[in-house]
Parts: structure tokens; sequence; C-alpha cells
């Protein structure tokens, strides 16, 4: 899994039929303390996150497709999840 920023939608007017019915987004993954980190991803949304939310991306096949509730399909990440906080803390 990884910590990414949506920075864009994409559109396309044709899909794969189990991606019917579900957003692309445009992820800027993110290093922990909030700046980039490597290149943009593409990741079906499962959450209805918007431009500029902080996302919680799966970034393995099973766990994408399953998370979008489609088995069986050529999904390879998912945005599960809408990050409100990150609090890092150190041990004693």
């Amino acid at each position: 899994m990884l910590i990414g920023r949506v920075i864009g939608e994409v559109w396309a007017t044709q899909k794969q039929p189990s991606h019917e019915g579900r957003k692309v987004l445009y992820v800027q993954p993110l290093a922990l303390d909030g700046s980039d980190r490597g290149q943009p991803i593409l990741a079906l949304d499962a959450v209805d996150a918007g431009v500029s939310e902080r996302v919680l991306v799966v970034t393995e096949g099973f766990s994408a497709m399953t998370a979008v509730d489609r088995p069986n399909s050529p999904i390879d990440m998912a945005v599960i999840g809408i990050i409100d906080t990150v609090e890092l803390v150190k041990d004693a």
C-alpha cells in the first residue's frame, strides 16, 4: 500500500466492462513527509475520492480487484481510503 494525492481524473470513452461505473484517478505517490515520491500512477476509485485529497492506494492486483468488488478483472491498483491525518510516532 502507499499514500498518495489525487492530482486528476482520467476520462475514457471506452473501458474494460469490469471498469464501468468506476472513476480512474491519477495519483501522485507521497513520502511520509508529504513530498512527491516517484511517478504518478492510475488507480480505480473505490471510495469516491476527489482531486487534492490524500488517499490510501492498494498496489497488488488481488487486493485491488476485491476492493472495488470486481473479482477476476484486470485491475492493478485501487484507491481504498481517504486519509484525514497522518501521525508519525517515534519509539522512546
